[in-house]
């Protein structure tokens, strides 16, 4: 007996940066696969399985229409992302903090330097 598939996690559909382009397209406007596929120089199958994740993921919305399947983006598992590096975003503010602290303590002895001279 086969295990059922795992559906990938937000932070697994965003690893490939065609998908991050899709999303980043999708966000401006919704679009049918046609269109979209316009955008890459891959085949429509290929855009379709980025797009199959990233719905899979809950990243996307898809509406039929008839025929045609059109696609726009889920902001609700962004907020999922946006929290998970809000919390890191305090170790980058820390860094970038001591960075501006040495820099400016640099240029501090550097221009004492240059006036004892």
């Amino acid at each position: 007996m086969n295990a059922p598939s795992k559906k990938p996690d937000v932070f697994q559909a965003i690893a490939d940066p065609t998908r991050r382009k899709l999303i980043q397209m999708l966000s401006e406007q919704e679009m049918a696969v046609n269109t979209i596929s316009g955008h890459f120089s891959m085949t429509r199958t290929a855009v379709s399985k980025h797009l199959r994740i990233l719905t899979d993921a809950g990243l996307l919305q898809e509406t039929k229409f008839g025929r045609e399947t059109r696609y726009k983006t889920s902001h609700e598992p962004l907020l999922e992302l946006k929290r998970w590096l809000s919390y890191y975003e305090r170790f980058w503010e820390n860094k970038m903090n001591m960075l501006r602290h040495y820099v400016e303590n640099d240029e501090q002895q550097e221009s004492s330097e240059r006036h004892t001279e």
